[in-house]
């Protein structure tokens, strides 16, 4: 995953994260991916900001490839 210093964290918009307090930050790809690993824990409205940032973001809509 992406390093997100706190200069670059502080520098980011509050629609750059998901939940109360500036937490679950969905700024590229490899946040989303965590947000979303750890969306169990977020409630029903936090969920649907890191589903909406994840199908912007083309992030788990593609088929798992076998092996």
């Amino acid at each position: 995953m992406a390093r997100l210093t706190a200069k670059k964290r502080d520098a980011l918009k509050s629609d750059q994260f998901a939940g109360p307090g500036r937490s679950f930050p969905i700024n590229d790809k490899a946040h989303i991916r965590a947000a979303k690993r750890e969306e169990k824990f977020a409630s029903p409205a936090t969920r649907k900001k890191i589903d909406a940032a994840a199908k912007r973001a083309g992030v788990g809509t593609t088929k798992k490839r076998s092996k």
